[in-house]
């Protein structure tokens, strides 16, 4: 079931650099309305339980360490085809690969320390954004 909803996380590197303001414009002036959002810490258990998808991969160590360095803005957007909107605002992963003008292209520094974390389909924006808000912002 397709929503009008996606999540998003503004990552450690994203905060450090004081890109928060900057991004925010971004997906704002792309059409997205923010209808939660937050600042938090992620603590060791919340990055292995977020991203225990990828705890075979052998970079799960250092996605943990990088995710709990510091604090993350956690949030839920709302526009319409939202998910796939938001992944075209993001960009590429990789922001070597990234169309100019995305997010990644402006403010990510590595694949790894790539700014902002965008849920890749409407079922995980849900997931995603239920591990993050809960009772009266729940997705």
């Amino acid at each position: 079931m397709a929503t009008n909803r996606t999540f998003t996380m503004l990552k450690p590197d994203s905060l450090e650099k004081g890109y928060t303001g900057a991004i925010l414009e971004k997906i704002n002036s792309a059409g997205f309305r923010i209808v939660a959002m937050k600042m938090t810490q992620m603590t060791t258990a919340d990055a292995k339980d977020f991203y225990a998808v990828h705890k075979e991969r052998p970079f799960f160590g250092e996605l943990v360490e990088y995710m709990t360095r510091g604090p993350i803005v956690a949030a839920i957007l709302e526009k319409e085809n939202a998910v796939e909107d938001f992944r075209a605002l993001i960009g590429a992963t990789n922001p070597d690969d990234a169309a100019e003008g995305t997010i990644r292209k402006l403010y990510a520094a590595s694949m790894g320390e790539n700014a902002v974390h965008g849920s890749d389909s409407d079922e995980n924006a849900q997931i995603e954004s239920n591990f993050h808000f809960s009772g009266r912002e729940q997705f």
